[in-house]
């Protein structure tokens, strides 16, 4: 095909991880390290002075990664850092769980350990009387029988939503954050370029989701691809896929949305190139989402809301006659999800939302067009923003069959 597609034997591309891993595994940033993880709790309690609550209840999931280190996947019992404006963090958890949360605690805490025949969201109520806190402000992500369980021993009214200020620490990342989501963009562009190297007529999209998930754990990404969607032809038309094994034809657009996770970091990048020769419609069409990023890259200044990202996208598919709003042909979600310890969180590049861009934002740049029935094309590189507008994390493609920058 060329340099960049179908040049490689699928031997070829696995010979590559014996040098591409080694090279990526000595530029590995550290974890966050003991000086961020106090900074995060201290900008926490700052939050909830100015937001006038006590407490903070943040439960098992991402933002009790963020702030402890404890990377816990939620389930029916309570595991959960509780938070006060003073004293030492609490750790709340099932007593039998102690030594499996000790060997991943990031952070001093306290603990207070239930039993299995015991309520733990009477243990929260406890620790807040004994602090004099009355005011709880409750992790979003928690599930709703957390919310009633605490409402039993809290006074009406005095249960209120922590998203303010748990958006308001993870949101605007820090240098060690950045370095471990570029890390991740780095691995998977290389994951995303031997993919493209191994094309071939009659290649199934279920072998190449194989290799790329084969790709990341060689690269050095921890527990190899996150997630995979490797469409080929008129399956590109569904932004998430649809079910099925495809084999790839020559002529058909080739769309692989991947990333892998670096100590948590997440890297999201998709690439949408051409198998063979690209018709007229697939080439004006890639040439519109590539110029859409682009506007929408060239939006980006601290102080301006996120919506402005979307309409600059937005703008010049609506100038090529696409849409309008979400109307196919066109673009039919929103232009960009910011991305950290989760694939997607906040702030979002949607209509609507006026959060202000900042310094330390990181930010999906997707704004996919959609030719219902034929095909689809989504071209995503990572950004974060700067004191002056914004930076890439990986460099965007430059042509439909060329679809890396080198």
């Amino acid at each position: 095909m060329n340099e960049q597609i179908g040049h490689l034997t699928l031997t070829q591309a696995q010979a590559q991880f014996a040098t591409l891993g080694p090279s990526l595994q000595a530029r590995r940033p550290p974890a966050i390290g003991a000086a961020d993880y106090a900074a995060r709790l201290a900008k926490a309690r700052a939050l909830m002075q100015a937001a006038g609550v006590d407490a903070l209840l943040v439960t098992a999931g991402q933002s009790l990664r963020y702030f402890t280190g404890i990377g816990w996947g939620a389930s029916e019992r309570l595991v959960a850092l509780l938070l006060t404006a003073q004293g030492e963090p609490l750790l709340i958890a099932p007593a039998f769980e102690e030594g499996s949360l000790d060997a991943v605690l990031r952070i001093p805490a306290g603990k207070r350990l239930w039993e299995e025949h015991e309520d733990p969201h009477s243990l929260v109520a406890g620790a807040m009387a004994e602090r004099g806190a009355r005011r709880l402000a409750l992790d979003p992500e928690a599930a709703f029988r957390i919310g009633t369980g605490l409402s039993r021993y809290l006074d009406a009214g005095f249960l209120v939503d922590a998203q303010p200020i748990i958006d308001g620490c993870r949101m605007c990342k820090t240098a060690a954050e950045l370095a471990l989501i570029q890390h991740a963009c780095d691995i998977t562009l290389q994951v995303q370029r031997l993919a493209a190297g191994i094309a071939r007529e009659g290649l199934g999209s279920d072998e190449l989701l194989r290799f790329i998930d084969q790709a990341h754990r060689a690269l050095g990404a921890d527990g190899g691809s996150t997630f995979c969607i490797v469409q080929f032809g008129h399956a590109t038309a569904y932004p998430h896929g649809i079910p099925g094994v495809q084999h790839l034809r020559r002529g058909e657009l080739v769309l692989i949305d991947t990333g892998c996770s670096i100590e948590g970091y997440n890297s999201d990048v998709t690439r949408t190139w051409i198998f063979g020769e690209a018709d007229e419609d697939q080439r004006r069409i890639w040439a519109l989402e590539r110029a859409a990023q682009q506007a929408a890259f060239e939006a980006v200044r601290p102080g301006e809301p996120c919506e402005a990202v979307d309409a600059a996208a937005r703008r010049v598919l609506e100038a090529a006659g696409l849409g309008p709003d979400y109307r196919l042909p066109g673009l039919p979600h929103r232009t960009g999800h910011g991305c950290g310890l989760s694939i997607h969180e906040a702030p979002y590049l949607v209509r609507g939302n006026r959060q202000p861009l900042a310094p330390g934002h990181c930010c999906s740049n997707e704004p996919m067009i959609v030719v219902p029935g034929r095909f689809g094309v989504r071209l995503e590189d990572h950004f974060y923003v700067t004191e002056s507008g914004a930076r890439w994390f990986t460099p965007p493609s430059i042509a439909i069959d060329r679809p890396f920058a080198d």
